[in-house]
């Protein structure tokens, strides 16, 4: 009989010190918390601007800013892609074609960013294409390519990154 009591109490501690071993509602506030911080967090859309190139640039570094996962460098490289067809804005492409060629042909370290925008997706999309053309193979890893523009574009950007090895994102233009 003595050891039936004693294994009754045995079972009874067991039993309450598991109880016991269950979440607080300390634990539980902070499981709230985080997920009202992590709901907080995520990216809010916001509205592409019409062609306005000053309020373009301020969506593209609002834009850089909420995709930043994963990147080291504070600094990306951002490259706004005038749209239109007068002299002045082609000149300015190709100077922004020129300028991203040497940047793809020269190399970017891993851990940085370089983002497109511009208010013509089929402009940057094309842009971005003839400069990654000669990149070389997995020269980009560890790199982060975000391009704006037009879900019709998103592939043809992707397929002209891929052989780079960078990671690509993509965020729709509204």
């Amino acid at each position: 009989m003595k050891n039936y009591i004693r294994i009754l109490a045995f079972a009874a501690f067991t039993a309450l010190t598991l109880c016991a071993c269950g979440p607080s509602e300390e634990d539980k506030a902070k499981a709230a918390a985080a997920a009202a911080a992590a709901e907080a967090a995520k990216p809010v859309p916001m509205p592409a601007p019409t062609a306005d190139k000053v309020a373009w640039q301020k969506y593209l570094v609002a834009v850089v800013k909420q995709n930043m996962q994963g990147v080291k460098s504070n600094h990306p490289y951002m490259y706004f892609v005038p749209a239109g067809d007068s002299a002045d804005v082609t000149d300015a492409r190709k100077q922004q074609l020129d300028n991203v060629d040497v940047t793809v042909q020269r190399g970017v370290l891993p851990g940085n960013m370089m983002a497109f925008g511009g208010p013509d997706s089929k402009l940057t999309a094309d842009l971005i294409g003839e400069a990654f053309k000669d990149a070389q193979d997995g020269s980009f890893k560890g790199v982060v390519v975000l391009f704006i523009g037009a879900a019709a574009d998103q592939d043809r950007v992707k397929d002209a990154v891929a052989k780079s090895a960078a990671e690509f994102r993509f965020v729709e233009m509204k």
